[in-house]
């Protein structure tokens, strides 16, 4: 088994191509490379340089690989599906310029599924022709992404219209697996009420990549109880250090085993970048952890 394992923006809070609480891009590199990791994401379009040869020669400069890019845009909105294409579009070439692999689709959060994220049993269904239709999306920027040479994989998020499992199994039995696989975050599915160890044993084959995250139960069980929005979720501490949460790491990496997957695994712990926090040291403490239990 060859894993790497990389690390990604969001984990500096970076979740949009620009705000003033950001930090630099250069600076999340230069952390990111201290922090023991040797590679990272791209980021929301935009956020780091769009001109190859900057980026480039600061990728080459603290040492890291760009190991793909996600696409976090309302699929779920009809009117917004001009911003969808521009961010997908942009994001496969920016990753097909630097030779990085994975292409992730997220759904962004809704105002219509926000307040029951964790909550699968009241949260609002799309009908038939809302769904068709959505899917449909999904499936054109899929096919976007595969005709850029890149590796499509769907990412279930919390607060989106693909959040719980049974709406994961759905698109997956209707869009062709040879154009999308998953890219499965282990702390998405636990916040979403699932068992992310037992979704990885019964879908593995289509498993491309995986983001690293954790849960801490605590928090999930009062954000859930109180309908909080994820942002707020965020600054709450939500998303834990590795191995302090309710994801048990040791199983994800036998599984992994089992199934001799073979590639990059990526750390993202999103946090919100308006609260003070210790982002590099958490990046440092995560991968201690991981190096801990084998990875």
């Amino acid at each position: 088994m060859t894993i790497r394992i990389g690390n990604a923006p969001c984990s500096w809070g970076i979740e949009f191509a620009s705000d003033p609480s950001y930090p630099a891009w250069r600076e999340v590199l230069r952390q990111n490379a201290e922090a023991g990791y040797k590679g990272i994401e791209l980021g929301p379009v935009g956020y780091m340089p769009e001109d190859p040869t900057e980026l480039g020669e600061a990728l080459a400069e603290f040492d890291l690989e760009l190991i793909g890019g996600v696409v976090f845009r309302p699929y779920h909105d009809l009117n917004a599906w001009d911003d969808v294409l521009d961010g997908t579009v942009r994001t496969c070439k920016a990753l097909q310029a630097h030779g990085a692999k994975h292409l992730v689709l997220i759904d962004s959060i809704s105002p219509r599924r926000a307040p029951t994220a964790g909550r699968a049993d009241e949260a609002e269904q799309m009908d038939k022709a809302e769904w068709t239709a959505y899917r449909d999306r999904i499936a054109e920027t899929a096919k976007i992404g595969v005709d850029h040479g890149l590796t499509v994989g769907i990412h279930a998020h919390a607060g989106g219209f693909m959040d719980f499992e049974p709406e994961l199994e759905r698109l997956l039995s209707e869009v062709d697996d040879s154009i999308l696989k998953i890219c499965f975050d282990t702390g998405h599915h636990s916040y979403a009420g699932f068992d992310p160890v037992a979704f990885m044993k019964r879908n593995i084959d289509r498993i491309s990549y995986m983001h690293f995250k954790d849960i801490d139960p605590v928090v999930k069980a009062d954000v859930v109880a109180k309908r909080t929005d994820f942002y707020t979720a965020c600054g709450q501490g939500i998303f834990c250090n590795l191995g302090q949460g309710d994801v048990d790491f040791a199983a994800v990496r036998q599984v992994l085993l089992d199934a001799k997957f073979e590639g990059w695994c990526t750390v993202e712990q999103d946090c919100d970048p308006s609260v003070p926090g210790t982002p590099m040291e958490d990046a440092q403490a995560n991968r201690e952890y991981l190096q801990s239990i084998g990875f």
